[in-house]
This record gives C-alpha cells, sequence and structure tokens, in this order.
C-alpha cells in the first residue's frame, strides 16, 4: 500500500486555483477585441554586428502581406497587421494580441535606403542598417554644476 499524504492538498489546491481563475474572468470580463488590438506592441531589439546595425522585430503570425518598412530621415518605422485567428465560435481564452502596430526607432543619420536589408524568419524580422555603426568607442561626457546650485560630491 503506497501512502500519498500530499495528494488530497494538490487536488484541493487546483480546485481552488480552478474557482478562483472562474472568478476573476467572471469579475473583470474577457477583453474585448479593441483592447486586445490597443495593447500589440511588437518588441525590438538592435545591436551591432561588425559595423552594421541590426534590428530584430518579434513578429509572430504576422505575414509579408502584412507588414510595411520604412527609412525616412534617421526614422525606421515598421508597421503592419497581425490577424486574429478565426474561431469557429468564440474564444475561451484570449491572450495572443492582433490587430494593427506600428514601431519606429531614431537609426544613425547617413543611412542608404537602398543599402537597407529585410528578412522575414520564423517570426523574426530582421533589419540590418549597413555601416551604420560608428567605430570607436564611446567618449565619456563631464557634467559640470549649474550656476548657483551646489555641486554633490560623494
Amino acid at each position: 500500500m503506497t501512502l500519498a499524504p500530499f495528494r488530497g492538498f494538490w487536488d484541493v489546491q487546483n480546485e481552488i486555483d480552478r474557482m478562483f481563475d472562474r472568478m476573476v474572468r467572471n469579475l473583470f470580463g474577457r477583453r474585448t477585441d479593441a483592447e486586445t488590438a490597443r495593447t500589440w506592441t511588437p518588441l525590438l531589439d538592435a545591436y551591432a554586428r561588425e559595423g552594421d546595425l541590426v534590428i530584430h522585430a518579434y513578429l509572430p503570425g504576422v505575414g509579408l502581406e502584412d507588414l510595411d518598412i520604412t527609412l525616412e530621415g534617421n526614422m525606421l518605422t515598421i508597421s503592419g497587421e497581425r490577424k486574429g485567428l478565426a474561431g469557429d465560435g468564440g474564444y475561451y481564452l484570449r491572450e495572443a494580441p492582433f490587430g494593427p502596430f506600428r514601431r519606429s526607432v531614431a537609426v544613425p543619420e547617413g543611412v542608404e535606403p537602398e543599402s537597407v536589408k529585410a528578412a522575414l524568419r520564423n517570426g523574426v524580422l530582421e533589419i540590418v542598417l549597413p555601416g551604420a555603426v560608428a567605430e570607436g568607442q564611446p567618449k565619456k561626457i563631464a557634467v559640470e554644476a549649474a550656476e548657483g546650485a551646489p555641486a554633490i560630491e560623494g
């Protein structure tokens, strides 16, 4: 005979978790499509690679036909739309955001739009701006106390 003294405890804990989830869903309701669409902002990573600026935008579920990239001056803009999945009768839970999105990021001046390359692979958009990263180390700038304001030391 095997004893499992905590088995009943976990069954009770799981039931309490289910009841709490149900209560919260009933109190606050489900997100509307409009609320979900308002919260959709793609995440970005940017880093230097061999003198190039590389930007990754995480766009799962976005197709090439729903994606637009523009470079105007020093402003790179990624925009488009992630379409919601068509269900056959409504959602029990909908956490994945969808709808239109727009994300802009400042890039160094002087990038030639014709030299920019972009590829979408497995939901990750990679944009390469050749030669956009200046070589050399950043220069530290000294900060002085303003006139009449005491400097804080230590």
